[in-house]
């Protein structure tokens, strides 16, 4: 009689398959599931079978993150880390002290401070200066679409009243032109191109800090959103590909990519080369990440119509593009053809119109492949557009933890967009009722990674905690089922994982057990469940 190796029961089992969706029991043989169902699964109990009873927890297929950037999310836990905190006080506390602790450190190097914490979303030289003045330092922001130098670091770079804005960037200044401390988008490199770029040692350290992480989460594969060069920051595709060798590398790993926006199609052939180098093992690297636009806070994020200004008067800014829309076109016909999938940043509703149509491009020169094109972050799309998304076969990428009330929102986004746009934002269940195929992610260390976070936000359109009742465009909402297969089944889609992401016979055995079965709780207790388990093909990689 065949006996199972692991056995859950005492359910309830939420499975993801539409001909079962629960269940309270699941079988596996070594790495994949071999039964699901109810108390018949017992009867695969052996001597030598481990029984996890679940006693009420919720079994659920592993989460899978459609847009992350792992690597540098590790690293950076390793450096000056602002993240968690909004407060000036706090900044100067933490460098402060990361420096005074570090003084071995040539440079001081990390991130994560909120534009909401400074007037105009702005910092200063001259604050960093009065932290640390003998070092350069720079810190990138939260949205990891601009950074904040010290003077000391503008010095090293050169960087002056008379440094032009590069093409792809804007150095921010003062009312006499001098630079104030912060770059945005492609002017970040000014600096940090100048950065040591640490070792491949020091990058599988950070891989395997963010594995851990990412697996107490119940994450068990992921798409990295940039294997490539950019904005002075290293390639991580080196701590991918030693750890896929030597099999510290635990997740399903998709890599995309970085397509290298001030070249053109001569790059195409050197893609198709490093596809073929970079996929071992766990690891893959079939995908391309095409940045379109920026981000609409520093109002770099491409928009079909002008931003307005603080007094809600037009003014002539539309945002960047950052690929030639009708080069674009050619560019992604011609990757499509040689079978690579293209993910897309498009954030405003100008750059998700000129994604569509170089997808739709595709389509028509080279028929449906299949190649599962995506469009992530989706802050601002025009209602015309919403309905192409499942004519093109186009997946909708989104980045959930953003559609809810916050500072950054309500007072860096909202008001230069105006109220007829700003209700364009992050428009989920416009797209699912539509048709679209919802694959999600959360764009770490943009923003925290946790799954339940960002599932209580697609639910509720409101931060996990808020107490003052406002809900970010009520009817853009979606089920908890569905935020949970977009998280799931439509990420493993999107990450070309087909046999994970459901739980049913024959498929791998990703697999998370959380702490509740949030499918019956409260909607708005959803962000308080924790993960107890994790386990990828079999093999549990967190938990007791």
């Amino acid at each position: 009689m065949t006996t199972a190796d692991l056995v859950f029961t005492g359910g309830p089992v939420f499975t993801g398959d539409p001909a079962r969706t629960r269940a309270t029991s699941l079988a596996v043989i070594g790495e994949r599931i071999i039964a699901v169902g109810h108390d018949e699964v017992r009867e695969l109990v052996g001597p030598a079978t481990e029984v996890v009873d679940l006693t009420g927890k919720l079994l659920i297929p592993g989460f899978q993150d459609a847009h992350i950037h792992a690597v540098y999310g590790g690293v950076e836990l390793a450096e000056c880390d602002l993240s968690g905190t909004t407060g000036v006080d706090d900044y100067r506390r933490i460098i402060a002290g990361f420096a005074a602790d570090h003084p071995d450190h040539a440079w001081i190097t990390g991130g994560g401070w909120s534009m909401e914490s400074f007037e105009g979303g702005l910092p200063t030289r001259q604050l960093l200066d009065a932290l640390v003045s003998d070092r350069p330092v720079l810190l990138v922001n939260r949205d990891h679409h601009g950074a904040w130098a010290n003077s000391r670091a503008l010095e090293l770079a050169g960087i002056t009243a008379d440094t032009p804005d590069p093409a792809d960037g804007r150095i921010e200044r003062d009312a006499d032109g001098h630079p104030t401390g912060v770059l945005q988008e492609g002017a970040a490199a000014l600096v940090s191109r100048l950065v040591p770029p640490g070792t491949t040692a020091d990058r599988v350290a950070g891989l395997l800090r963010a594995q851990a992480l990412l697996h107490s989460l119940g994450i068990t594969g992921w798409q990295d959103a940039i294997l490539g060069e950019f904005a002075g920051r290293p390639d991580p595709s080196d701590a991918y590909l030693a750890a896929a060798q030597d099999g510290t590398l635990t997740a399903r790993v998709t890599g995309a990519l970085w397509w290298d926006r001030a070249r053109g199609a001569e790059q195409i052939p050197e893609l198709v080369d490093r596809r073929a180098k970079l996929s071992h093992g766990r690891f893959r690297a079939g995908s391309v990440k095409i940045m379109q636009d920026g981000i609409a806070e520093n109002f770099t994020a491409a928009l079909t119509s002008p931003y307005l200004d603080g007094c809600g008067c037009a003014t002539a800014n539309t945002g960047m593009s950052f690929v030639d829309p009708e080069a674009l076109r050619g560019h992604v016909t011609a990757l499509d053809a040689l079978d690579f999938q293209v993910h897309f940043h498009a954030l405003g509703d100008r750059a998700v119109r000129e994604a569509l149509d170089a997808i739709e491009a595709a389509v028509t020169a080279n028929g449906r492949r299949g190649n599962r094109h995506h469009l992530a972050h989706l802050q601002v799309v025009h209602p015309e557009d919403i309905a192409r998304f499942a004519r093109l076969g186009a997946l909708a990428n989104i980045q959930p933890l953003w559609a809810a009330h916050e500072p950054q929102m309500d007072e860096l986004t909202i008001p230069f967009l105006g109220p007829e746009r700003a209700a364009w934002q992050y428009p989920f269940g416009a797209l699912l009722r539509a048709g679209a195929t919802l694959v999600a992610g959360s764009d770490w260390p943009v923003s925290s990674p946790d799954p339940l976070a960002g599932l209580h936000v697609a639910v509720n359109r409101a931060e996990p905690g808020a107490t003052d009742g406002r809900v970010f465009l009520p009817e853009q909402r979606i089920d908890l089922t569905t935020a949970l297969a977009a998280y799931t089944a439509g990420s493993a889609h999107a990450n070309g994982h087909d046999d994970t992401g459901s739980l049913r016979p024959g498929h791998l055995a990703d697999l998370v057990v959380l702490d509740r079965d949030i499918l019956t709780a409260p909607p708005e207790e959803i962000a308080d469940a924790r993960v107890e388990q994790t386990f990828v093909g079999g093999t549990r990689v967190h938990g007791a």
